[in-house]
Order: C-alpha cells, then structure tokens, then sequence
C-alpha cells in the first residue's frame, strides 16, 4: 500500500474517532465544565453560602465533572424568560498547579487539609449571557470521556510532529549550504532570490484578491443570525482578546527586516528560527565559494552526508506518519465538533472556494505554462507533502516532505529546491493570506461596516505584508489577521467569530501554502533551465532509491571511522 494511502486511511480513522468519541461527540453524555480561567467563574463548597467561594488563582484552567445539574429561568434581552442551566455540582481535582499559583494562600486556608490529588467537590455557579431570542451558558460542556480518549491519542500526534520538526533545521541548514555552493556564481544566486521573492509576493497579492472577491460574491456575513454571532463573540471573547494582545506586541515591518540577521547563528539554529538559518546559510555558501584551491571541499562534503542522512530519517519517520495523522486529525476534530462546521458552513465554504480557485488557476496555470507539467501529474507528485501539511497545519514540519518530493518525484535540483522551500516556507501564506481577505470581508458584513476601495486595497496590502512575516506554524494566521483588522478598523472582537473554525481552515489553507511553495519551485527550477519529469507510481514502486516507496530496504553495515592522514601503527 502507497504511503499516502496510508495517511488518507490515517485522516479517516481520526475524523470517525474526533466525530464519534472526542470531546464534542453528540453520542458521548457531555459532563464535563472546562474552565479555562477559574478565577472568572464562581465555584462555592456550599450553594447556599456564597461566603464559600472558592478563591481561586487567575488564568489556571479547571476542569469540573459535574454529576448535578439545576435548571432554572434566565431573561433575554428582551426580557423572555428561558429555561436554562444555573448550577452544577460535581467535583474538580485540587491539581499541583492551583496549589503553586496560590501566592496569597486564600485557596489553602478555605480547603484546609486537601493535598494535590483531592477531590474537591463543589459547586458551579454557570454565566449566562443574554442573546436577542435566547440564552448562552458558559463554561459549555464536553464529554469527559471524549476528552480522555483525545489525550491519549494527542502524545502519538505529538510524536509524530515532533520527529518531523527534529529534521527541519539541520536538513534546511546542510541542504541550502550545498545548494548554494554549488550555484557557483553569485549572480545567479542573486537572480534565483530576486525572481522567487517577486513571485511569493505576487501569488500572495492575487490570493488576497481571490479572497475578497469570493466574499463579497457569496456574502457569508449575511447568513450568521444575530443569536448564533452573540453565542460564538461570548464563547470566544477571551481567546480574541489574546490575539489581538499578540499582534499589538507584533515587531514593526523594519524590526522583521533587521530580524533576518541573526546575532548569533548557533542560537538561530537552536531555536529553529527559520529566516535566520536561510540567511545564514546563504552568507555562509556564498563565502565557501569564495574559497581558494578546493579548501571548501571537505565542508561541502561533510554537509551533503548530512543531507543524505536526514533525507533517510524522514522516510524512518514517515512509517508511522498514518498513525501520527490519525492522532492529529482526531485531535482537531473532536475539539472542534460538527455544530460549529454548520454555524459557520457558508463562512468555511467560502474560504474553501477561495482555496480551491487559487490552487487550480494560480498555480495550476504556473504549473502548466511555464513548468510544462501536467496538472494530476504535479498534484500526484506532491501528495505526500499536501497530506503532511493537512494534517499538521503547518508549512515548516512538512518541509523536508516537500523537498523530497521537488526533488525525488519532480525531478528539482537540490540546489533549487535547497533555497526556494525553505524560503517558501517562511514568506508565501497564500492560503493565510486569503483566509485573512475573506475573514476581514466576513467580520464587516456581520457588523454591517462598508469597507470602501481604499479600505479593501489595505486589506490587500496589510494580509499581503503579514503574512509573509506569519510563522510556519499551526494559528499563527489569526496573529496577522488581528493586524488586518486594525488596518481597516474591523471590530477585533469579530475574531471571535471565526475562532472555532480556524483550526479547521488552517488545514486546509497549510495545503495549499505548500501547494504553492512547490509549484513556484518548480517554476523557478525551470526558469534555471532544469527539465522537469514527473515520477510515476510504476517509477517509484520499481525504484527504491526514488520517491518514498521502499527507501529503507537496504542492508545495515558497520561504519568504521577513517584513519587520519599520516597515520601509521607501527609508527607508535
């Protein structure tokens, strides 16, 4: 069985697991209370008493089991009286952190002889906020079960992901130095760079404008009843504020800039930061290059059997890559539950469209035209990295998946591939980009706010220029479009909105970002004169040293170190 049979069997499993046994499934009894900062909720030892409350530390999450419910009559905002849930009594476990984060020792004194590890029965007072033809409670419940289910598969997933970024930097690192050193002129170098960023920055401006377009063609903003807007702002109110928090901390456009150059190259490489390892990289073959009577040889050397090396750690890690997607995509699923794809089913569709517009137009016609593929061809070649970037959410982890398939199943050289996917990595968000178009246009509509020209060129412009500074990594979209937002002066809180189907949308939006990061390498390997041929399955079933199938067959040997010149024996 082809491996990426293997991951889409792995995505179908994880979605009936989310769907059936996750947190939010309709067929598990929903007793769980989770919430995410104690301190805003009003936990009493005594209903009747509310001296008893609990003190409870501030931004420490409490997860209460309840096993009472009391209902109860909550006004509208019209004042209609609605049977709702008032109190719920059950218990929480009196876990280490609350106990840590204690500094008065309020909490102690009120649960005097409880350890960490106690039960604490209690009860909890629900919040209610008052919706134009109804009533929202807060904390909303989850399946206690479900969520114990999700947190054992979570560390396979975890797993997964972890041994995938593991490759990351020191693949990008060995493969860029060789890549660049073998450019040999530095011009060419130059041109490579200049040509690859311009067409980034172009495909991101388009993807921008599909995005704009598609929402004002289907209008989502106009299918969100006014209930279902006050449910989802009250829901996720907490989370928008932290990352319109995040984005206010954002450095400027010229501090990014200066960013690139890193103060210290080996504290770069440790923490992964991506531009600064590719600038790096780049100075660093440049000047390796620049050396006399092959003294750079044995370095250019020594990282190409790096390179190889990773290559084979990422075919190891891709045997268990079905079960880590299965882990992730149950994870995402049943967090996010079925309810919130149909509140926002119109909103989620038109995002897709706006997707699936600039995946077979933008590149299909790079592809095509410039590239001389096949559009099934390429799209097949790169299937392995598509079903990676869904599943993760994130362009970076499934880096060293696309460059073995530019490489392996496209045909690019290394040298290419080497500079312009990492570096694709880290600029073109095509996909974030438009997401952010289509959110801004949908968060106006539900507020009712007219954007004019001038309002929907910044748009372009803003969701262009940060997404390009967007990190590789799962939500950091909703940073940027925090950014947007005040660019045009959208309500922040419209985030809110969009919250719980971000997780969802970032799959989908991360596939194409690597969709496009493959397709613009491709154009740039055949702008440097490469022709490109697409592997076939029958090529990579028959050919163990190409394409994904059947790379670790071959025989484990002793590796004996190799003598140092001049040495001899019987010398000693």
């Amino acid at each position: 069985m082809k491996i990426y049979t293997k991951i889409l069997l792995g995505m179908a499993v994880g979605v009936t697991l989310g769907l059936t046994v996750g947190p939010k499934s309709s067929f598990l009894e929903h007793d769980l209370y989770r919430a995410s900062d104690g301190s805003k909720y009003e936990f009493r030892l005594d209903r009747a008493d509310s001296k008893t409350r609990l003190s409870l530390p501030a931004n420490v999450q409490v997860d209460f089991i309840a096993e009472e419910v009391i209902e109860g009559q909550v006004a509208d905002k019209s004042g209609k009286m609605h049977p709702a849930s008032v109190w719920v009594k059950g218990h929480f476990t009196l876990e280490e952190r609350l106990v840590l984060m204690d500094k008065s020792g309020v909490l102690s004194k009120q649960l005097v002889g409880k350890k960490p590890g106690d039960k604490i029965n209690a009860w909890l007072k629900l919040r209610h906020v008052a919706l134009d033809a109804g009533i929202q409670s807060l904390p909303i419940p989850i399946s206690n079960v479900g969520d114990a289910v999700i947190s054992y598969l979570k560390p396979i997933g975890d797993l997964f992901l972890r041994l995938i970024k593991m490759v990351i930097v020191p693949l990008v690192f060995s493969s860029l130095l060789v890549g660049i050193a073998s450019l040999g002129d530095i011009r060419k170098l130059g041109r490579l760079g200049g040509r690859t960023l311009g067409l980034y920055m172009l495909t991101t401006a388009i993807a921008v404008s599909i995005g704009l377009l598609c929402a004002y063609l289907v209008e989502p903003g106009s299918y969100i009843d006014p209930s279902d807007k006050a449910a989802l702002v009250a829901q996720f109110a907490d989370a928008a504020g932290s990352k319109s928090s995040s984005a206010a901390a954002a450095p400027s456009t010229m501090d990014n800039i200066l960013g690139i150059i890193p103060l210290n190259p080996f504290d770069s490489l440790a923490s992964g930061n991506m531009l600064q390892i590719i600038f790096f990289a780049v100075i660093f073959g440049v000047a390796l290059t620049m050396l006399e009577d092959n003294k750079a040889e044995i370095i250019i050397t020594f990282f190409d059997r790096i390179q190889e090396a990773m290559v084979l750690i990422i075919h190891m890690v891709m045997v268990i890559a079905p079960f880590g997607v299965a882990a992730l995509v149950a994870d995402v699923i049943g967090s996010s539950g079925a309810s919130i794809l149909y509140a926002l089913a119109v909103y989620a569709g038109t995002v897709l469209l706006g997707l699936a517009l600039h995946a077979g137009i933008v590149y299909g016609g790079l592809v095509v035209t410039i590239s001389k593929l096949k559009w099934l061809d390429f799209m097949r070649s790169i299937r392995p990295a598509q079903l990676i970037a869904f599943s993760t959410s994130s362009s970076s982890a499934t880096l060293p998946v696309s460059m073995e398939c530019a490489e392996e199943n496209l045909g690019i050289s290394n040298a290419v591939s080497s500079f312009v996917l990492p570096l694709g990595s880290t600029v073109n968000m095509d996909g974030t980009a438009l997401y952010q178009g289509v959110a801004a246009i949908f968060i106006a509509q539900v507020f009712g706010i007219d954007l004019s020209l001038a309002d929907q060129l910044t748009i372009v412009l803003t969701a262009t220029m940060a997404s390009i500074g967007a990190a590789g990594v799962p939500g950091a979209g909703m940073v940027t479009l925090a950014m947007v937002l005040t660019a045009t002066g959208i309500p922040q809180v419209g985030i809110a909105l969009i919250l719980g189907m971000d997780r969802l949308l970032d799959m989908f939006r991360t596939a194409v970002n690597v969709t496009g990061d493959l397709a613009v390498t491709s154009v740039m390997a055949r702008a440097e004169g490469e022709t490109l041929t697409a592997l076939t399955p029958e090529q990579d079933s028959s050919d163990p040293n190409q394409g994904f199938e059947g790379r670790l067959e071959g025989e484990e040997r002793v590796i004996e170190p190799a003598e140092a010149p001049g040495f001899d024996e019987e010398s000693e």
